[in-house]
C-alpha cells in the first residue's frame, strides 16, 4: 500500500504530507524556545546584577559561522537534487554534516572549560575565579584553595565587585585561599549563578536538537540516500523537511549568541 501525498501536494493545504507535518511541529518549537527566552528575559531584569564576560566570544561567534555555513550546504544539497545531480547532493549533505559534528565539538569543548573554571567569594562578598592548583577532590577535603587567578584585578562578573589577593604570591606560583575566609566555592555549572543555569539550560536543549538535526541529515547522506535509485523526488521532499528544521536550528542559534556572549 502506498502513502499518498508524499510527493504531490494535499488539494486541502496545497503542500505534501510531510511539510505540513514539519510547520505543526516547528510551530510547537517556537512555542517551546519562546517560553524559555522568556523565562531568560524575566530573569535577568529581576536580577540585581548579570554577568558579563564569562563566556568566549571568538567560539561563539566561529560557531556561529559554522552554523550558517551547513544552512547555506543544505539549501545547495536540496537544490542538487532537484536538479538530479546527485553527486553534488552527496558533497553538499557531507559539508552539512560535518559542521554540525564541528558545532557540537566545539561547544563540548566550551562546556569542559566551563567545568574546570571555578569562582570563588569570599565572605567579604568579593570574588576571585580561576583554575584550580589541585584535584578537586583534595580541594574538597582541604582547608584551603589553591587557584591560578584569572588576573590580577579580577573583572568580578557576578558581583560587579574588585577582587583583591588575600596573600601575595610570586609570579606563576598559585594563590592560596583559606576556606574560613570563603563563603562558598563551585566550578562554572548551572548551581554557580542564574546566569549558567540559564547558559546551559538553552545552549544544552539547542545542542540536543543539532545532534538530532545531524543524525537524521547524516541518514540522508548515507543509507537513505539509496531511495534516489527508485524516487529522487521524495528524497528530495525528504531533505527539504530536514533542511527546514535545521534552518530553524540555525536561527535559535542566532538568537542565543548575542544573548548569552555579548549583551
Amino acid at each position: 500500500m502506498e502513502i499518498p501525498y508524499t510527493v504531490t501536494a494535499r488539494p486541502d493545504t496545497g503542500l505534501w504530507n510531510a511539510k505540513v507535518g514539519i510547520w505543526l511541529f516547528l510551530a510547537s518549537e517556537v512555542m517551546l524556545f519562546g517560553g524559555l527566552f522568556s523565562a531568560y528575559i524575566f530573569l535577568r531584569i529581576a536580577a540585581e546584577h548579570w554577568p558579563h564576560g564569562l563566556l568566549n566570544v571568538p567560539i561563539g561567534f566561529f560557531n556561529t559561522v559554522v552554523l550558517i555555513t551547513s544552512s547555506i550546504t543544505v539549501v545547495l544539497a536540496w537544490a542538487a537534487l532537484k536538479m538530479r545531480e546527485f553527486r553534488k547532493y552527496q558533497r553538499y549533505i557531507a559539508i552539512t554534516v560535518a559542521c554540525g559534528c564541528m558545532f557540537l565539538l566545539v561547544k563540548s569543548y566550551e562546556y569542559n572549560e566551563k567545568f574546570h573554571h571555578y569562582g570563588v567569594v569570599l565572605k567579604s562578598g568579593q570574588e576571585i575565579t580561576g583554575h584550580l592548583a589541585m584535584p578537586v577532590e583534595e580541594a574538597q577535603k582541604a582547608s584551603y584553595l589553591l587557584l591560578y587567578p584569572d588576573s590580577e584585578e579580577s573583572k568580578t562578573p557576578l558581583y560587579q565587585l574588585r577582587s583583591v589577593f588575600v596573600h601575595k604570591k610570586e609570579e606563576g606560583e598559585p594563590l592560596r585561599i583559606e576556606k574560613k575566609d570563603i563563603r562558598w566555592w563551585s566550578n562554572f555549572v548551572p548551581k554557580h549563578s542564574t546566569y549558567f543555569a540559564v547558559y546551559f539550560t538553552l545552549t544544552g536543549l539547542h545542542g540536543l536538537h543539532v545532534l538530532g538535526g545531524t543524525l537524521v541529515l547524516a541518514y540522508f547522506w548515507l543509507p537513505g540516500s539509496a531511495l534516489y535509485r527508485t524516487n529522487p523526488e521524495h528524497l528530495a521532499n525528504r531533505v527539504e523537511v530536514a533542511g527546514l528544521f535545521w534552518h530553524f536550528v540555525d536561527l535559535v542559534w542566532i538568537f542565543l549568541f548575542p544573548l548569552l556572549y555579548l549583551l
